[in-house]
């Protein structure tokens, strides 16, 4: 782009990319505010203004206007099932950002109408019922009208999926089939299933069904990865810190990230962890990994980062709050060979724990190798999610060298969270402000993508308004954070639970050129207008993965969606809709809703033989 004033000056070592007028919050304390960079290699030159960057300029420097929009240090979601979601984006259909369930059916009609034979049409989180106009779920009656041939599996949250007829059949659901473990399956008065899976508390009934549906192969495998990276290329993302889960089996499902990384086709900076997949085997899978890998082998772009986020099976909580917590039965001395295991062998790792009652369990197994040295020993250890842990168990984790990482999901579970155990309980969920006045470090993520939308956006309001999806206030302005702080949380201390600090998540010369520029000020735009944020311009490691608006067509070309019935290549991702800017626009989308409830009702009332049937008319598209 030209810019006036700017001229090529530089004949060597001049930068491959300059980005200049832009509003920049570099998360350096030294340097706060700046207002042009300049790259070269991957890395930051110069962090400063035109007068800085214009020495750096040569004939071949791609120099771009940032349009006076700000920008950050690119995010880093330090809890995202990221390498179990690239295998599987092309294949599902996003609610993510849907406002009514009539548009999600409509979504699933559609859908359903082009998916061959064999395979299903998959709803995999991201979304909530309380997110719906509708406030509610669909019906497997509704799943029926919509796909009477095809399967269809909509799971919501860790609570319960619904599935249709077809879907029942290819599943192998019948009369006969017992109840899983921890789970139910709901069935009418004849004993049939009816379409309706609940977690009892366990959500294994959930993915266990999931995992029946058909799997991407080969190179479509990485076509898929290579778009959802995309996908949260455009909402700001570079790095990630890859969890692990359940059905991630390593080496199998790790290989499609590393054949991109050989190719260098990685847009997004990836630290993975490794998640024993067998109970009962856990310690052998744990003792092979250790001997052959250490922590922090790799690069800047794909590197491990320790076991978890279990290491035992028996040691997990299920985080289903329509469900009792879990009692957990003796688990604690497997648990402790595990931790003894990793700590000797200098392994880091990250602990799924939803309850107090689960992490003083584990604290005392930690302090009682502590004993020995084995704590703090310079290995970095954390827990994950921590909802309701306790003041006490803070000061231990403090005291035993750890750290927390906390998701949003109580953004998608708030109210269920809020049902069961009270507005005290919901507002202390998780008491981040008492885990940053310790000193701890506390990283942010989403957990997406079986829960939580990837959309970091969303969490990062989450942390600043205390609002679920549902607008229902969770967290007082006492348990909340200022918005310099919950970016802090997803840009620097992600990296410091990847031992990166020193290169990541700040922009200052000698840091990895890992930014993006911004659709709306996050420091000043409305509050409610957080979640809608996007980036524009997105950098990670001096090349543009993403670019939108006036950028388009900067970024790297990505290969077509395949397979070409993706609910991707007709939908997309993550739906966006922007925010009503006027109260008039507000009150006419509040209507709009309104209209499509009505709908419902009168459809209701008309299968019933309450109402004549009405003239097959379309309804307005602005609801399909």
């Amino acid at each position: 782009m030209p810019v006036g004033g700017l001229v090529p000056q530089a004949a060597d070592n001049a930068a491959e990319l300059v980005v200049r007028n832009a509003k920049i919050h570099t998360g350096d304390p030294r340097r706060p505010q700046a207002e042009a960079l300049a790259v070269r290699d991957g890395v930051l030159t110069v962090v400063g203004d035109d007068q800085d960057v214009a020495p750096h300029i040569g004939p071949a420097t791609q120099v771009v206007d940032a349009l006076g929009r700000r920008m950050v240090p690119g995010l880093n979601d330090a809890h995202l099932h990221v390498i179990r979601g690239g295998l599987n984006y092309v294949l599902e259909l996003r609610w993510d950002g849907v406002p009514t369930l009539r548009q999600g059916l409509a979504m699933l009609r559609e859908q359903a109408a082009r998916t061959p034979k064999g395979q299903w049409v998959r709803v995999v989180g991201g979304w909530s019922a309380e997110q719906f106009a509708e406030r509610r779920l669909p019906t497997a009656a509704e799943l029926n009208a919509a796909a009477p041939d095809t399967p269809v599996f909509v799971l919501h949250l860790y609570q319960s999926a619904v599935l249709n007829r077809a879907a029942l059949r290819a599943a192998g659901f019948d009369k006969n089939t017992p109840d899983p473990r921890g789970g139910q399956i709901v069935r009418g008065r004849d004993g049939e299933p009816t379409g309706m899976l609940l977690a009892a508390p366990s959500a294994l009934v959930l993915y266990s069904t999931l995992a029946k549906a058909p799997v991407l192969e080969g190179e479509d495998r990485k076509v898929s990865t290579r778009h959802y990276l995309r996908e949260l290329n455009r909402f700001g993302l570079t790095s990630a810190i890859d969890a692990a889960g359940g059905f991630q089996n390593f080496p199998e499902n790790y290989s499609t990230v590393i054949e991109l990384a050989r190719a260098g086709q990685l847009s997004l900076r990836i630290a993975y962890h490794l998640f024993p997949q067998t109970a009962g085997q856990e310690l052998a899978d744990l003792t092979r990994w250790t001997e052959t890998a250490s922590p922090e082998d790799g690069d800047a772009w794909l590197r491990l980062n320790g076991a978890g986020e279990n290491l035992t099976w028996a040691a997990a909580d299920f985080e289903n709050f329509a469900q009792p917590r879990p009692e957990l039965g003796a688990y604690e001395p497997e648990f402790e060979k595990a931790v003894r295991l990793l700590m000797e062998k200098g392994w880091g790792f990250r602990l799924h724990a939803t309850y107090d009652e689960t992490i003083r369990r584990d604290l005392a197994v930690f302090e009682k190798l502590a004993a020995e040295g084995l704590f703090p020993a310079g290995n970095r250890w954390l827990f994950d999610h921590a909802e309701t842990v306790s003041a006490h168990s803070l000061d231990r984790v403090a005291a035993l060298g750890g750290a927390m990482s906390v998701q949003n999901r109580l953004s998608f579970q708030g109210e269920a969270f809020l049902r069961r155990y009270g507005p005290g309980k919901a507002a202390d969920a998780p008491p981040i402000r008492a885990m940053l006045e310790r000193g701890l470090t506390v990283a942010a993520g989403t957990d997406a993508t079986r829960v939580s939308s990837y959309n970091p956006w969303i969490a990062l309001h989450w942390l600043v308004s205390g609002r679920s999806v549902g607008d229902l206030v969770l967290r007082p302005p006492g348990n909340r954070v200022d918005r310099r702080t919950a970016l802090r949380m997803f840009t620097v201390a992600g990296a410091e639970l990847t031992g990166e600090e020193q290169v990541k998540g700040v922009l200052r010369p000698g840091c990895h050129a890992d930014l993006a520029v911004l659709s709306d000020d996050f420091f000043t735009v409305p509050e409610p207008e957080i979640a809608h944020i996007e980036s524009l311009l997105t950098v990670t490691g001096g090349r543009i993965v993403y670019a939108a608006g006036e950028y388009a067509g900067l970024d790297e070309e990505l290969p077509a969606v395949t397979p070409e019935w993706s609910p991707v290549a007709h939908f997309g991702g993550y739906q966006a809709a922007r925010p009503s800017r006027s109260a008039g626009a507000r009150q006419a989308a509040a209507l709009g809703e309104a209209v499509a409830e009505s709908e419902q009702h009168r459809a209701w009332r008309e299968r019933r033989g309450l109402l004549p049937a009405a003239a097959d008319t379309p309804f307005d598209p602005c609801f399909l």
